[in-house]
């Protein structure tokens, strides 16, 4: 099943104008510059945002159409705004119940212990909502929205608020939920790597308007897109987890294209983790070398270059069918006579290991 989103809403001299379908499953990012419309979109897809010219379909559900409006109130959808909104007077345990509450017995699919697992707030329970930190108050207002055992979550830059440590310490939750649950999240961002260690599927937006929408793993590697021109642009690819060099301290990867040799991780083996590959980090050579310290080397094929301003090229590669980016000099890019096709090695110098 799809979701669908239509709107066209004029706001003085903005005006949104989307159509568009993405995934009723797994994490879909709106990304985008500032004052783009990511968060005009998430409003209008919870009925806060009124438009003569709207439909919004969840799976079977048809909460909009250019004569029926479903209230927000009467839609089955989690909100987690930037700052958290709890009821400051309420302890956390109150807080959860009331979002409970509001929800028929009938329509309850997850408990509210089962939030409270996911979240790890046990301990915050009789704690006012006035007495937390900025990510306790986070992870408290994601349980909430998932205790109302909604149909869709929207979350609207919910780390924008918080310090690095905070956004740190807030990370694994949202990566775990991204394995859990069953049902789909609309995620707000303008920041890259939140979006990397997140999103399965991307919405890019700018001045109101759709710029692509598909695949993270492949919008973020298209060159005809802005963030494959980033400073610190990269390809992100899903692994698995193969096995553990104890006597190295290695952790082996494998992917479609091979397996990567990455620092040592307590990670089970079997387990999904995501990569990040900077193109700054991916050289190149026409034949497989030895004698060298880089351990990950694959045979890949150039699929397009293009030149990123006077000195470098940014190339789009694909191992295997799975993309990767290298940014090396115009010059270097001359003398190996790279070009569209042309079969070379990948030394890939460096790996992030983003969940």
């Amino acid at each position: 099943m799809t979701i669908e989103a239509r709107f066209k809403i004029q706001r003085r001299d903005f005006l949104l104008d989307v159509d568009l379908s993405f995934p009723s499953s797994g994490i879909t990012a709106i990304f985008g510059p500032s004052g783009c419309g990511k968060t005009t979109l998430l409003r209008a897809c919870a009925g806060l945002e009124r438009c003569s010219e709207g439909y919004f379909r969840l799976g079977s559900l048809i909460w909009q159409t250019p004569e029926v409006f479903t209230p927000t109130h009467r839609r089955s959808l989690g909100y987690v705004f930037q700052d958290a909104g709890l009821f400051a007077h309420l302890n956390v345990k109150r807080n959860l119940e009331y979002a409970v509450k509001r929800v028929p017995k009938s329509e309850r699919k997850l408990t509210m212990q089962r939030a409270i697992e996911w979240l790890d707030i046990g301990s915050l329970l009789e704690r006012r909502a006035d007495q937390l930190s900025g990510g306790e108050r986070q992870r408290v207002e994601i349980a909430r929205a998932l205790a109302a055992s909604p149909r869709i979550l929207l979350m609207d830059e919910p780390l924008s608020a918080l310090d690095m440590p905070r956004k740190q310490e807030i990370m694994p939750y949202l990566e775990s939920l991204h394995d859990e649950l069953d049902i789909p999240v609309l995620y707000v961002s303008h920041a890259p790597d939140e979006v990397g260690r997140l999103a399965d599927h991307l919405i890019l937006l700018d001045k109101g308007r759709v710029v692509a929408s598909g695949a993270a793993s492949e919008l973020y590697t298209r060159l005809d897109l802005p963030l494959a021109h980033e400073e610190d642009a990269a390809a992100i690819i899903d692994a698995r987890v193969a096995e553990h060099d104890k006597a190295f301290d290695l952790t082996y990867l494998e992917f479609p294209g091979g397996r990567f040799a990455v620092a040592g991780k307590e990670i089970a083996v079997g387990q999904t983790v995501r990569l990040r590959v900077a193109a700054r980090d991916v050289s190149l050579t026409l034949e497989h070398q030895s004698g060298t310290s880089i351990l990950n080397i694959f045979p890949a094929s150039i699929e397009e270059l293009i030149p990123e301003g006077g000195a470098q090229v940014t190339l789009r590669l694909t191992i295997s069918g799975v993309p990767l980016l290298a940014r090396v000099t115009r010059k270097s890019a001359a003398l190996l006579n790279l070009t569209p096709g042309r079969q070379v090695y990948a030394q890939v110098k460096s790996v992030a290991l983003l969940a």
